[in-house]
């Protein structure tokens, strides 16, 4: 078979040497001393007779890294090698061949092992796509707002000793246009807990236009029992007749909800500050939560402007009742004389100011992408993906085929439907990593569907 291969890849070096002939001093090959041993194989002369070497290693046999039997000969001993690398594949298989090309056809060959891959994917990552009409459209503050859990965190039944200890959670609104926090402790996550929460949050803010709720697995242990109850519940039917629409980002991407995410670090950083290690009370926590709620809607938004009129720097509580929540009331400074005003075109006049600083001031600090400025890799149709997931080892992640994508609102699509074993399932595109052997599998399917008509 390798004698074979070098007739049909060398067939003129194969021709001369059979004559006896020496090989012309124009040819590729003519520094590799190229000879035919007893058997009609083309082997190396090179300049190692002297040395202590077997005489598969002083004469290796000459192969062409384009020929099929080289390539299944590099997979063999990949497989041998325990799945080696480039350099350690190369070295053994010179141990006996000369193939020409030798280093990339090692490195193709590591590259395109599936086991390997699983190891060192790379899933694909769309650019950063356009900012959602609710992060720049104010109506009023948690008009559009989204939603999601902290913790679990321990706090004692009662005072006392002999107290028990019982989990808790932070359920965490925020606004999605001026970031303003609303932070309600709940003592489960059932879906009576969770409705009761948001009770509580409709009646002291307001009732939402929408609420978007995270569907990642971006918690450990219990917060896989919230994403499956946000994906599974009927909230849109029991809330129907409030008007409130309920949305949901894809399972398994916490960036969808990224403006929540970061809420609820800087809760959980305040947190663990105040409390360390002790168990407080539900309503000992509770009133630690308010104050990091104020503390958190006093952040400045942007810096603090240059212009005279403005004294402060525009926080979140600005839109709440127009000051920050931790400072001491003082009067506003502005551009007229709000004396002369009449009380509503007073407030009137105190809200469209905060509103012009948010349009003027805020709004254009979004317009720079701060990541994933361009897009890496790209998945089509019928390509076959590893699915990532954080909670399996790489050997058990799941593969699939892409059977449907999603489109967004800039024509960038960043999510699609995969079909498994298991089901179909629905993951956003940094979840996937697409196989280096899609364009084999293709060509192999096309040949077997030919075959069968």
């Amino acid at each position: 078979m390798l004698r074979i291969s070098q007739m049909e890849m060398f067939p003129e070096e194969y021709k001369t040497l059979s004559l006896k002939k020496p090989l012309s001093r124009k040819n590729r090959l003519v520094s590799l001393s190229l000879f035919l041993d007893d058997r009609g194989v083309i082997r190396v002369g090179g300049r190692l007779d002297n040395a202590n070497y077997s005489y598969d290693t002083k004469h290796p046999i000459l192969l062409d890294s384009k020929h099929h039997i080289t390539k299944i000969l590099f997979r063999c001993e990949h497989l041998k090698l325990m799945h080696a690398g480039p350099q350690l594949l190369l070295s053994n298989i010179r141990q006996t061949y000369w193939p020409l090309g030798g280093r990339n056809l090692s490195k193709g060959t590591f590259r395109e092992c599936v086991k390997c891959f699983r190891f060192r994917c790379q899933a694909v990552q769309p650019v950063m796509g356009q900012l959602p009409r609710a992060r720049t459209q104010l109506e009023f503050p948690f008009y559009n707002c989204s939603v999601d859990y902290a913790g679990p965190m321990l706090i004692a039944d009662r005072k006392g000793r002999g107290a028990r200890l019982i989990k808790s959670y932070i359920c965490v609104f925020v606004c999605l246009a001026v970031k303003t926090v609303h932070l309600e402790l709940v003592t489960d996550l059932t879906k009576d807990a969770y409705l009761a929460a948001l009770k509580r949050f409709v009646a002291r803010r307001g009732k939402p236009h929408s609420i978007l709720s995270d569907n990642g697995t971006a918690f450990v242990g219990v917060f896989n029992e919230l994403a499956q109850f946000l994906a599974n519940s009927n909230l849109e039917t029991d809330f129907a007749q409030e008007a409130i629409k309920f949305s949901f980002t894809p399972p398994y991407s916490p960036h969808f909800n990224g403006i929540t995410e970061a809420a609820v670090k800087s809760t959980k950083r305040h947190l663990k500050t105040i409390v360390h290690s002790s168990h407080l009370t539900y309503e000992e926590m509770n009133t630690y939560l308010v104050q990091i709620e104020a503390i958190l809607n006093s952040r400045p938004l942007v810096a603090l402007s240059s212009s005279p009129d403005d004294l402060t720097a525009l926080t979140p509580s600005h839109f709440l009742i127009g000051r920050p929540l931790i400072s001491v009331s003082q009067p506003q400074v502005h551009s007229v004389n709000i004396t002369r005003l009449d009380r509503y075109k007073r407030i009137e006049h105190l809200r469209q100011h905060f509103w012009n600083r948010f349009s003027h001031e805020y709004v254009v600090m979004l317009q720079q992408r701060t990541r994933w400025h361009a897009s890496t890799g790209e998945l089509k149709l019928n390509q076959l993906v590893l699915i990532r997931d954080k909670t399996q080892p790489p050997l058990h992640w799941l593969l699939g085929r892409i059977v449907k994508v999603f489109p967004g609102a800039d024509g960038i699509t960043r999510v699609a439907e995969i079909k498994t074993k298991k089901g179909s399932i629905t993951r956003a595109f940094n979840n996937l990593c697409p196989l280096p052997i899609e364009d084999d599998v293709s060509t192999r399917a096309g040949c077997s569907e030919t075959s069968r008509t």
